[in-house]
C-alpha cells in the first residue's frame, strides 16, 4: 500500500485530471513562450520542441477559426474556459479543458496564460435518476408532463411562474382548465399531433393570457415532445414554455416600424400622410387614432417655431382617422373638417407644453376631455355595440422646431392599458410621420409658389382676337414641381393679324421656368415691334448671346446657366386678311398642317440655328392657308415616346375630325400617355380663319394733297355701311392726319385701308421708310400736331414695315372708348 498522501493525490488526479494539465504561455502572435511543464503526457511533444509553435499548430481541425472570438471574449470578460479539440503529436485528437487568461502589459511579451486539462474518462457525467430530476426541477424552463388524455401528470416548479397553481393542483387537470385565458384548443392540437405522429414540434409561438398576467397579453414559446415506455407505446406528452414576451413585442415593435418606413411619407400630400400615420398606427397600437393639424399647415403658410400657445385663435383640422373597431369611438369628422377641443384637454395641453401624455386608465372626466367638441356635442348614451375608450396617448407632432399638429391614440375593444413601451412607440411612429409632414408641407408651399410662377409665365388663355382658334396642351415633365421650359404663346398684332409662337428651353424644373419667361417676355417685347419673323428670332437670339457674354448668366451660387443658350423658338404670323403665314425656325420643328380636306403636310421650313449660336442667319417661308386649316405647333416632348413621332402626329390629326378642344386633348392621350415623362410637352392648335370681304376696304390714292378730302369722304362712308356713325368724327381725322403726313413725307403710290375686326382699324400704306414719330409742338407751330391728336383719340397707334414700305395703323374701339383696353 502507498501512503495516504499518494492515495489522496492519485484520486485527486483521477477526479480533476490535474496530472495532465500543462500551463502555456503565449506572445501577441498566438507562439508558445518558454519550456511547458507535462506537455509531453497530455499533448506528446516534448517541452523543448514546444518552445515557438503556433498555436495554430497544436489545434484540431477548425478550432483556429474559433481563436478570434475566444480571445476577444477573454479580454471582455477577463477569461475563457471551455473545451477545445486539441491535435496530438501521433496524430490523434484530444478533446482538453482550456481556461484562457489575458495578462497584464508588466507581464513583458508574454500575452495569454493558458491552462489546460484533459479530460479523463472517470470526468465524464453519469446521467442518473437523481441528476435527471434535479435537472428537471431546477430548470427555469416550465416543464409539464400530461397523459394520453392530455391530463397532467407533473409539472416543475418553474411552471408555476406563469400561474395556474402547483403540480397537486394541476394534477389530473386539462390546460383548459388550468389556464383559461389560453387558447387551449389549439395547444391540444398540437399534443395530439405529437402523439399521433411521434415528431416533435418545436418553438411553436403562443400568444394569449396566463393566471399570472390576467391583464397583458403574453408571448411563449412551446415545444412539445412525445415520451413513450419501453415498448415504443405513447405514454403523454411533455412540453415546455418559455415566456418570450419581450421578443416578442420587440418583434412587433420592429414590424411596425418597418410597416412605418414603408408606408408613411409615399406621398408628398400632407393629409394623405395624416392618414397615413392614422393607418400603420390601426390595429398595431390603437384601436383608434385622430391625426389633427394646424389649419397653418393646410395653408402653406409656416407655423410658429416651438410649441403653440393654446387659445381661441388656435385652429385644428381633422388631417386624418382610422377605427379598428365598426363599433368602436363614434367619428363624425371627415378629414378636413375643423377640430376643435376643450382648452383643458389633453390635446390643447400637448400643443402648449410639446409633451406627450399617456393614461393607463380613462375615468368618465378624462375621457370627455380628451375627445373632440363634436364628439362631445352628439355623445349620448352608447350605442349598442359600441365600446368607449378606456386608455389614451396623446402626442404633440413636432418637426425641425415647429409644432404641426397633435396625434390622439385610443383603446376601445383592447382591454390593455397603454404602458410606457406604448407611449415609446407611439412617440416614435409620430416623429416619422412629422419629418414627411413637413416634408409635404415645405413641397406644397413651394410647389404653390412654382406653379403661381409658371401660371405667371404662359399664357392664362387666347387673347381677344378673330384671326384664330386656338388651344392648348402642357405637361412638364417634373410633375412634382409642375415646372418646365417649354412654352406657347397667342400674340395679336396690328392690322388684325396674330403671331403664333412654341419654344423649348433645354432642362427641366424652377431653372428652365425662369429662362422660358425670360425668352417669353423677349418674344412679346419684340412682337410689339411688328418685326417679321426672321428679324424677330435674329434680335432674340442676340439678346441671348448677349447676355451669355456679358456674364450675367451666373446664378448666386456661382453655377453657369446657359440662360437660353440652345433652346429653340418657332414664330409665325398669320394674317386672316391674306390667308397668308409667315414662319421662322430657330431650331424648332416644324408645324404640321391639315388642310380643310382632311389632309396633313409638314412644310418645307429651314430649321435654322438653335438660339445662342450667333452669326447665322434665320429664313422665313410664306405659306398660304385656306380658311379653317389647323395649324399644330408642338415641342419634341409630345413626339418622343415610343411609337409617336411626327406620323403619329400625322396619324391623329387625318383620322380624327374634332373640335379643336377635344383634338387637343386626343392628341395628347395618343401621343404622351405613359409616365415617368422625360421631356417636357407643349401643343398649340390654331384653326385659322378669314375677314369677310365685305368687313376690309381698300383705296389706292394719288399723291395728292387735294385728295385728302376725298378719303374723309370715303371713310366716313365706309362707317355708314358698317353702321358705326358715331366713329365717324375720330376716323375722319385720324384718316386725314395720316393720309396728310404720307402725302406730305413719304413717296410712292399710297393706299388706305379699313379693317373691322373687333377694333376699327385704319392703316395707311406708303412707299417710304422713314419712322414717323410724336412730337410736342409748340404754341406758335402750325403743324407737328397729327400724331399726337391720333394717341389721344385711338386705343393705340404704330408703324410696321414691309419690304415696299412702310405702314402707319391705329386702331379705335367699337365702343367709342379710346381709354378701353
Amino acid at each position: 500500500m502507498g501512503r495516504p498522501e499518494d492515495t489522496d493525490t492519485t484520486a485527486h488526479e483521477a477526479v480533476f485530471g490535474v496530472a495532465d494539465s500543462v500551463v502555456l504561455l503565449f506572445d501577441e502572435a498566438g507562439t508558445v513562450m518558454g519550456r511547458p511543464y507535462a506537455a509531453e503526457r497530455l499533448l506528446g511533444y516534448p517541452a523543448a520542441e514546444l518552445g515557438g509553435r503556433h498555436v495554430g499548430s497544436l489545434l484540431a481541425g477548425d478550432e483556429t477559426d474559433r481563436l478570434p472570438g475566444i480571445l476577444e471574449t477573454s479580454e471582455r470578460d477577463g477569461g475563457w474556459s471551455g473545451v477545445l479539440l486539441a491535435r496530438h503529436r501521433d496524430g490523434r485528437t484530444v478533446a482538453v479543458d482550456v481556461t484562457v487568461l489575458p495578462l497584464p502589459g508588466e507581464a513583458g511579451p508574454a500575452r495569454w496564460l493558458v491552462v489546460a486539462v484533459g479530460a479523463a474518462p472517470s470526468r465524464q457525467w453519469t446521467m442518473g435518476p437523481a441528476l435527471l430530476e434535479r435537472m428537471v426541477t431546477a430548470m427555469p424552463v416550465g416543464l409539464c408532463f400530461v397523459d394520453s388524455e392530455l391530463r397532467c401528470v407533473w409539472s416543475n416548479t418553474a411552471l408555476e411562474h406563469f400561474g395556474g397553481g402547483t403540480v397537486e393542483q394541476r394534477r389530473g387537470k386539462r390546460l383548459s382548465e388550468i389556464q383559461p385565458g389560453v387558447n387551449a384548443d389549439v395547444v391540444e392540437w398540437k399534443m395530439r399531433q405529437v402523439l399521433a405522429t411521434g415528431e416533435p414540434v418545436v418553438g411553436y409561438e403562443h400568444v394569449g393570457r396566463t393566471r399570472a398576467h390576467p391583464d397583458r397579453d403574453h408571448a411563449h414559446a412551446m415545444s412539445f415532445v412525445r415520451l413513450d415506455d419501453d415498448n415504443g407505446r405513447a405514454l403523454g406528452v411533455c412540453y415546455a414554455v418559455v415566456d418570450i414576451t419581450d421578443r416578442y413585442r420587440a418583434r412587433l415593435r420592429l414590424r411596425l416600424m418597418a410597416l412605418a418606413s414603408e408606408r408613411i411619407g409615399r406621398s408628398l400630400d400632407v393629409m394623405d400622410t395624416a392618414q397615413d400615420l392614422a393607418d400603420v398606427a390601426v390595429p398595431g397600437l390603437a384601436d383608434f387614432v385622430a391625426v389633427d393639424l394646424l389649419d397653418t399647415v393646410l395653408r402653406g403658410a409656416e407655423p410658429s417655431p416651438g410649441p403653440t400657445a393654446a387659445g381661441a385663435a388656435l385652429r385644428l383640422v381633422r388631417g386624418g382617422a382610422q377605427n379598428v373597431h365598426p363599433g368602436g369611438v363614434r367619428e363624425v369628422l371627415d378629414p378636413g373638417e375643423p377640430c376643435g377641443y376643450r382648452p383643458s384637454s389633453p390635446q390643447m395641453d400637448a400643443l402648449a407644453r410639446g409633451r406627450s401624455w399617456r393614461a393607463a386608465h380613462l375615468d368618465a372626466t378624462t375621457r370627455v376631455a380628451s375627445l373632440p367638441l363634436s364628439l362631445i356635442e352628439t355623445a349620448g348614451p352608447p350605442a349598442a355595440g359600441e365600446s368607449l375608450p378606456h386608455t389614451a396617448i396623446v402626442v404633440p407632432i413636432l418637426a425641425r422646431g415647429i409644432t404641426l399638429g397633435v396625434a390622439t391614440f385610443l383603446r376601445t375593444r383592447r382591454d390593455e392599458p397603454f404602458d410606457e413601451e406604448d407611449l415609446r412607440l407611439a412617440e416614435e411612429l409620430v416623429a416619422r410621420a412629422a419629418v414627411c409632414l413637413d416634408n409635404a408641407r415645405r413641397y406644397a408651399r413651394e410647389r404653390a409658389a412654382a406653379l403661381v410662377l409658371q401660371r405667371s409665365l404662359l399664357p392664362h388663355g387666347v387673347p381677344a382676337q378673330e384671326a384664330v382658334e386656338a388651344a392648348s396642351f402642357y405637361r412638364p415633365a417634373d410633375e412634382l414641381s409642375g415646372l418646365g421650359g417649354d412654352w406657347f404663346d397667342v400674340i395679336p398684332l396690328s392690322g388684325a393679324r396674330v403671331a403664333l409662337v412654341v419654344g423649348e428651353v433645354l432642362g427641366h424644373g424652377i431653372d428652365a421656368a425662369a429662362t422660358m419667361g425670360q425668352l417669353r417676355t423677349a418674344v412679346r417685347t419684340l412682337a410689339d415691334l411688328d418685326l417679321s419673323p426672321e428679324e424677330l428670332l435674329a434680335h432674340l437670339d442676340d439678346l441671348v448671346v448677349q447676355v451669355t457674354r456679358d456674364g450675367t448668366a451666373t446664378d448666386l451660387g456661382g453655377t453657369p446657366n446657359p440662360a437660353g443658350v440652345g433652346a429653340s423658338c418657332l414664330y409665325a404670323v398669320y394674317d386672316p386678311v391674306s390667308l397668308r403665314c409667315d414662319l421662322a425656325s430657330a431650331g424648332h420643328l416644324a408645324p404640321a398642317v391639315r388642310a380643310p380636306d382632311g389632309t396633313v403636310t409638314f412644310p418645307d421650313l429651314p430649321p435654322g440655328p438653335a438660339l445662342g449660336i450667333g452669326g447665322l442667319p434665320f429664313e422665313s417661308v410664306e405659306l398660304p392657308l385656306a380658311e379653317g386649316s389647323v395649324l399644330a405647333f408642338y415641342t419634341d416632348g409630345l413626339i418622343e415616346a415610343p411609337g409617336a413621332g411626327r406620323d403619329g402626329l400625322l396619324r391623329v390629326l387625318e383620322s380624327r375630325d374634332l373640335p379643336l378642344d377635344e383634338l387637343c386633348r386626343s392628341i395628347a392621350d395618343e401621343l404622351a400617355p405613359t409616365r415617368p415623362y422625360t421631356d417636357d410637352a407643349a401643343l398649340l392648335l390654331v384653326r385659322t380663319r378669314g375677314l369677310a370681304a365685305g368687313r376690309v376696304a381698300v383705296w389706292d390714292l394719288p399723291a395728292d394733297p387735294a385728295v385728302v378730302a376725298r378719303a374723309r369722304v370715303m371713310a366716313a362712308r365706309q362707317l355708314a355701311d358698317w353702321g358705326l356713325e358715331e366713329l365717324a368724327f375720330t376716323t375722319e381725322l385720324v384718316v386725314s392726319e395720316l393720309v396728310t403726313n404720307a402725302i406730305r413725307h413719304a413717296s410712292g403710290p399710297i393706299r388706305l385701308r379699313l379693317i373691322l375686326e373687333r377694333t376699327l382699324i385704319c392703316e395707311v400704306f406708303d412707299a417710304s421708310s422713314t419712322s414717323p414719330h410724336l412730337r410736342h409742338a409748340r404754341t406758335t407751330d402750325e403743324g407737328g400736331r397729327g400724331l399726337f391728336l391720333i394717341s389721344q383719340f385711338t386705343r393705340r397707334w404704330g408703324t410696321r414695315y414691309t419690304a415696299e414700305g412702310k405702314i402707319i395703323w391705329a386702331e379705335q374701339p367699337l365702343d367709342g372708348d379710346a381709354s378701353d383696353a
